[in-house]
């Protein structure tokens, strides 16, 4: 009987342990809006990989989760999702419906519709931070709007890896 209740209570403490150590370094997350269409849609079930970031730094074209410092009407913080444009010291520039970094046009095959609407001079991110952008640019809160503005390397939550739904499409998310 005691030994019964020792291997009981040693795989409870085994599995809190496994527990405490996914939710550290993986974060579920569930998309709500259409800012990352087609790439992410609404109702995407996403698992945000935290590791990457703790040793290294965003790089072009990661999708990422940060928090946005922006608040819904219940005061919930809201946390975003786009794509990496920038990093420290890229110049970005959106002219004639092509985003430009450092001078050359970007091919984003990934874009919904194609182009970038509007103009946006040269912009330079500064070191530390980030410039991001919805692939659904037209309906994108985003580095371009100013109540957002270039992102805190420090208020990125992980990079989003994988799909877990819809059953469908379940996967490595494309980067």
């Amino acid at each position: 009987m005691r030994k019964t209740i020792f291997e009981f209570a040693k795989t409870i403490i085994v599995a809190l342990v496994i527990a405490l150590i996914i939710t550290t370094f993986i974060k579920p997350t569930l998309v709500k809006g259409y800012s990352m269409y087609p790439t992410i849609e609404p109702n995407n079930y996403l698992i945000v990989n935290k590791i990457p970031y703790l040793t290294g730094d965003p790089a072009h074209g990661d999708i990422i989760v940060f928090k946005a410092h922006i608040y819904t009407d219940t005061g919930e913080e809201k946390d975003l999702i786009k794509r990496v444009i920038g990093v420290a010291d890229d110049v970005i520039e959106v002219k004639d419906g092509v985003v430009y970094r450092n001078g050359e046009a970007l091919t984003e095959e990934y874009i919904y519709g194609g182009v970038t609407p509007g103009d946006m001079a040269p912009f330079t991110v500064d070191n530390g931070y980030i410039f991001v952008m919805g692939d659904n640019r037209p309906n994108s809160l985003d580095s371009r709007d100013p109540s957002i503005g270039e992102i805190p390397v420090s208020d990125i939550l992980g990079r989003v890896d994988l799909r877990l739904f819809p059953f469908n499409e379940i996967g490595l998310i494309n980067r």
